[in-house]
């Protein structure tokens, strides 16, 4: 069977088991609870650090007002960036590149606020989706277009998170295939592309920490909407 770049977001043709998603799952309540069996040191600050990083976030918005909001979204936060570095590993499944895995997290995330908002204070949802001092005439299209923009939240959540996550993929696969050629062709060459899939390999570990990040701020952000009256 013909192998091309996209061959990398096949489930079926990755090596490593699947029970190994799992590991985030048994790492992220390890991490978040290091403290009680060991001695706080500089290396546990600086694996702490970023979800410090999330609940200063979080305390800039509304939703630090939201009672259990911060102790989701920072395992969260680490939950993502973790599958997103599992990624980056040869002939390991992205999950984080597809769709259906990114919307199974936005979805659910989306939809729990926008019931709670509305179980909380009716009338404060339902006047939040109409501006402040619009023309009366107008009414009606700006609720329309608030709906809107609203329902596609978890969509274009998801879109982001998959797409970035993918077209880093896609180049790194393309470099890969270039420098194998190029090891029968010029070494030179190879040791050229092998240089910059290196640097590239490093810029999308910084991508994965980032696009971890902004899905747990847009979320924090979208519960700046939650009624708080």
């Amino acid at each position: 069977m013909m192998m091309d770049i996209f061959s990398s977001f096949d489930p079926g043709l990755s090596n490593i088991n699947s029970t190994l998603f799992w590991v985030p799952m048994i790492l992220i309540p390890f991490l978040l609870n290091l403290s009680l069996w060991i001695l706080p040191t500089r290396l546990f600050w600086l694996s702490y650090s970023p979800i410090n990083l999330i609940f200063q976030q979080l305390s800039r918005t509304s939703s630090i007002h939201l009672k259990g909001l911060s102790s989701l979204v920072s395992p969260l936060f680490l939950f993502v960036m973790f599958i997103n570095f599992m990624g980056l590993i040869p002939y390991m499944f992205s999950a984080s590149s597809h769709l259906l895995f990114t919307l199974s997290l936005a979805l659910p995330l989306w939809l729990s606020l926008i019931i709670s908002g509305v179980l909380h204070s009716p009338s404060s949802f339902a006047a939040s989706l109409l501006p402040s001092g619009a023309p009366t005439w107008l009414n009606p299209f700006l609720v329309l277009i608030e709906t809107i923009s609203i329902s596609v939240r978890p969509l274009t959540l998801a879109f982001r998170l998959a797409a970035n996550m993918s077209a880093g993929h896609i180049v790194l696969s393309l470099v890969g295939l270039y420098a194998t050629t190029a090891l029968f062709t010029s070494i030179s060459s190879f040791a050229l592309l092998l240089l910059i899939q290196t640097g590239y390999f490093m810029f999308e570990v910084a991508i994965c920490s980032i696009q971890a990040y902004i899905f747990c701020l847009l979320i924090s952000m979208y519960a700046d909407d939650h009624p708080m009256s």
